[in-house]
């Protein structure tokens, strides 16, 4: 097995054989698929039954506007939906006058207006025709569109989700006059209420269609010629997998893939190491991304934002990304504060120590500072790193502190904004940090999450095999997944048990249609969303027994609604009706997971360190420290703090005063004071 995870700086690709986890670390390049077939082909792809991949390549052509010119059909009247959004600020654009959604007409739009057009229709919310589609209307639209030379179409009519014949309709017509161009309708793409969302999900599906086709073919063909034979897979917002061919068929699923897998990656192996409850960092190089692991399962969204309030329909992993990772900026505030990002150096220039041309010091420039990066053996010792740089651009620095001061407060403003961050999603989630452990992965994760131990007051830190490519690791630990879902607001009662069981009948006999012989062997999972009646919003992932859906069926199903609501919002209101809204399901086939080896225990003695070290900046005096080499380590082992455990993709730091324990798996296990 192979996976891959694609990233904007690096491509990690883990491969598994004979029991045996390789890791590669290769360049991204321009042209993706180059990068990923470069280290396919030294991974040994040939050999490789399945490859499992995910991608930043999508969102990150979203965030940068690097999109093709595609067009938005809609209904006479609501062609600036995509403007408005749902209206909502940001808690600190809540007094901002000047304050404009990034995908508005103001800013960065995603299509512009002129190529938003209107339709004469109109469909009622329970499905009847109030206006006619006025084809004429539309094919003048269209031949509009034809001359400005789109490259793809969205449509999103007003309550197609319960309609899709108008919709359908106006698709023959786009391709009657444009072409065989990409067109997406949201009565397929994401047959769901809620017109906005609705809407930008279908305009991003047209992106990642355009995007991920050429790429997919491409990419394949790549694989192909250096012989692979086996299956090729594509993770999903929620890091489940899905066959390449068919997640091009719904594209706008993958575009958030790649910090997913380190989530799914996280519990998976918290399941192996006894620890369901888990915070999770993934620190890189711009971001440090935050997810949560409750009770052995991530915490999963019906929605996911791209930017804010740029909404996508998709199962997702929730993640909070904050601007805190290797490349983080120190820079100085017109007040004289000491800052660490959110703006960072990226691969180009980079940190000022890589000696490309950087001159800003980042937090790797602080680490290679402080001893704790050895300049020699970064990034599996491919990379060379100058400290005169690093210490130039520190002195560089417009600031009235000492230069010991500039790097000790950069160290602890680095390690203070990760634990500000996973702070905020504890107290978002009511969970209290004594409880869960911190998952350190990244390759700056595990030199920045034990100095936060005090801060988090967490359990314990720790660090899994392969830090630098876990999220990799994430797409060779989860079963295949298959999704449909459909909106249609139902007051459950018994008598409503008959339109239920149509609508889950309807989405599982597609399932099994498209999967032919392969249909047995899933196992299907019910769930829905739903609502008290009066109430805007729904309650997620309310679960449904087996069997056919039945009047028992229906009232199980409202107590069940009424104890998930109740252990999310503390409240229960059995008096009120419950109304479903969205009825979902899953088709899940289970997939070959990577099998992590256990660690021997050592005969006798215990760790012997490979070199002293002198951890300067930390304290008044520098501090010894003892290097250890991960790959000596063996279960049982225990160290103290100061102390820095290397291995080629990472380095683990181990701040005095807490103590290490090496695991059954070789994951490393830091907690804060006395004998672990």
């Amino acid at each position: 097995m192979i996976g891959v995870d694609v990233g904007g700086t690096f491509t990690d690709v883990v491969a598994i054989e004979g029991g045996e986890i390789r890791t590669i670390k290769v360049a991204t390049e321009a042209r993706t698929e180059e990068g990923v077939i470069a280290g396919a082909r030294e991974a040994g792809v040939e050999n490789a039954t399945v490859f499992n991949h995910a991608s930043t390549h999508g969102l990150n052509a979203v965030i940068t506007r690097k999109l093709p010119k595609i067009a938005f059909l809609t209904t006479l009247g609501h062609r600036d939906i995509l403007d408005a959004g749902r209206t909502w600020r940001p808690a600190e654009a809540l007094t901002d006058a000047h304050w404009r959604r990034p995908y508005g007409d103001a800013a960065r739009p995603l299509v512009a207006r002129y190529l938003r057009r209107g339709i004469r229709e109109r469909i009622t919310a329970d499905g009847g025709i109030l206006i006619p589609l006025d084809e004429d209307q539309a094919r003048a639209e269209l031949e509009v569109l034809r001359r400005c030379e789109v490259e793809g179409v969205a449509i999103c009519l007003i309550n197609s989700y319960v309609s899709a014949h108008h919709e359908e309709r106006l698709r023959d017509l786009v391709h009657e006059v444009l072409g065989p161009v990409p067109c997406s309708i949201s009565s397929e793409v994401s047959p769901l209420a809620k017109e906005f969302a609705r809407s930008s999900t279908t305009v991003i599906d047209v992106f990642m269609r355009i995007i991920y086709d050429g790429y997919t073919s491409r990419l394949d063909a790549g694989l192909r010629a250096e012989g692979f034979t086996g299956q090729l897979n594509y993770a999903n917002c929620a890091a489940q997998l899905v066959s390449a061919d068919i997640a091009v068929e719904h594209p706008y699923e993958i575009v958030f893939a790649g910090p997913a897998a380190g989530t799914m990656a996280s519990a998976y192996f918290g399941s192996l190491i006894d620890t369901p409850n888990l915070l999770c960092a993934d620190v890189g190089g711009t971001s440090c991304d935050i997810s949560l692991v409750t009770d052995g399962a991530p915490s999963v969204d019906t929605t996911f934002e791209l930017e804010h309030d740029l909404i996508v329909n998709a199962l997702s992993n929730e993640i909070v990304s904050i601007g805190a990772g290797g490349g983080s900026l120190v820079t100085v505030s017109p007040a004289g504060e000491l800052l660490v990002g959110p703006g960072s150096a990226g691969s180009v220039p980079g940190p000022a120590c890589y000696g490309r041309g950087g001159t800003q010091p980042t937090t790797t420039d602080t680490m290679l500072l402080m001893g704790i990066i050895d300049p020699d053996g970064f990034a599996g010792g491919r990379m060379q790193l100058d400290p005169d740089l690093a210490r130039r651009a520190f002195q560089d620095l417009d600031s009235p502190l000492s230069f010991d001061q500039r790097v000790n407060y950069a160290f602890r403003v680095g390690v203070n904004n990760v634990a500000e961050g996973l702070f905020n999603v504890a107290v978002k989630h009511g969970i209290d940090p004594r409880d869960y452990s911190l998952l350190a992965f990244g390759a700056a994760g595990p030199m920045l999450l034990p100095a936060t131990l005090g801060l988090v007051h967490a359990k314990e830190v720790v660090v899994p095999p392969h830090p630098g490519l876990f999220s990799a690791l994430g797409l060779v630990s989860s079963d295949q997944v298959y999704g449909d879902s459909r909106s249609a607001y139902t007051i459950l009662e018994p008598g409503a048990a008959e339109s239920i069981e149509k609508v889950y009948a309807q989405m599982e006999d597609r399932l099994k249609q498209r999967f032919g012989d392969r249909g047995g062997d899933a196992k299907f999972v019910r769930t829905f969303d739903a609502l008290l009646m009066g109430q805007s919003w729904e309650t997620p992932f309310v679960t449904i027994p087996d069997g056919p859906i039945t009047a028992d069926t229906v009232h199980q199903m409202i107590a069940n609604f009424h104890d998930v609501y109740q252990q999310r919002t503390g409240n229960r209101f059995e008096a009120l009706p419950v109304q479903g809204v969205t009825y979902r399901v899953e088709a899940v086939f289970p997939a070959a997971k990577v099998e992590y080896p256990k660690l021997p225990a050592r005969d006798s003695g215990g760790p012997e360190s490979s070199r002293e070290l002198e951890i300067r900046y930390l304290t008044d005096e520098p501090l010894v420290a003892l290097e250890y080499q991960r790959v000596d380590l063996r279960a049982g082992d225990e160290l103290a703090g100061p102390a820095v455990v290397r291995e080629p993709l990472s380095t683990t730091f181990v701040p005095p005063g807490h103590h290490l324990t090496v695991g059954t798996y070789g994951e490393l296990h830091i907690r804060l004071g006395g004998t672990p």
